[in-house]
């Protein structure tokens, strides 16, 4: 089963930068689209950034611009660079692996989180 875990989260000062990452033990993780999504306490859970198989990227608008994601299928290891962070980024960030229909049977996995918080 495969059980993304991720880390690089903490505190950081508003302009601040942080890169998380998301490692997972699995075969054919190239196969995977990674979600990055996070959640603040009483609030709604948001997709922020995609890469799918292909390498083709999806963002939230509120972090285009300032977000990358990016991936190491040597390494099966998805990253999400954060730049000039803001506290309304605050948050606990999770992995998600997903399998597209296209490429095998489905799949959805999650990882715990990470909890990013950025002070102003």
């Amino acid at each position: 089963q495969v059980r993304p875990v991720e880390s690089g989260g903490g505190l950081v000062q508003a302009g601040g930068s942080l890169r998380l990452s998301c490692a997972a033990s699995a075969i054919n993780f190239r196969i995977y689209t990674i979600n990055w999504s996070r959640q603040a306490p009483g609030k709604q859970r948001e997709l922020v950034a995609s890469i799918n198989v292909g390498g083709i990227t999806t963002y939230a608008d509120t972090v285009k611009g300032r977000f990358t994601i990016s991936r190491d299928n040597v390494k099966n290891t998805g990253f999400l660079q954060m730049n000039s962070l803001e506290p309304e980024d605050t948050g606990v960030y999770y992995c998600n692996l997903k399998t597209p229909p296209a490429y095998g049977p489905p799949g959805d996995y999650w990882g715990q989180g990470t909890q990013v918080t950025v002070s102003s």
